[in-house]
């Protein structure tokens, strides 16, 4: 079992930076693929980033891509989701989810791979 609790989230301006983190209990996290899933109000949840547990491989939704960068630290136990050029279309709530594989450059893009997700965390970006 592994417990995920995101922060960082908060309320910013067009073209601010925000750092999410991700942090992980209860397992070895070095062997769980982590992904970023946000949810704007009235939509349904999306992919915004995922990472391996080796933090070989990354992949991002064209949407945020060459503004958002995903990393970890696996001594740390923490997923981080660095956004830049924030725009009021990046408001939603952020989750971060893991999954265990045992393939250390393995990413996954779909909700349904992951067992356990976290409780979110609220990003707003006023215009």
């Amino acid at each position: 079992q592994v417990q995920l609790v995101e922060s960082g989230g908060g309320l910013v301006q067009a073209g601010d930076s925000l750092r999410l983190s991700c942090a992980a209990s209860g397992r070895t996290f070095s062997s769980y693929a982590v992904g970023w899933f946000r949810q704007a109000p009235g939509k349904e949840r999306e992919f915004v980033a995922a990472i391996s547990w080796s933090g070989s491989s990354t992949y991002y939704a064209d949407s945020v891509k060459g503004r958002f960068a995903i990393s970890r630290d696996n001594a740390k136990n923490t997923v981080y989701l660095q956004m830049n050029s924030l725009k009021p279309e990046d408001t939603a709530v952020y989750y971060c989810a893991a999954r265990h594989t045992f393939y250390s450059g393995s990413f996954y893009l779909s909700e349904r791979e992951y067992a356990y997700w976290g409780q979110g965390t609220q990003v707003t970006v006023s215009s």
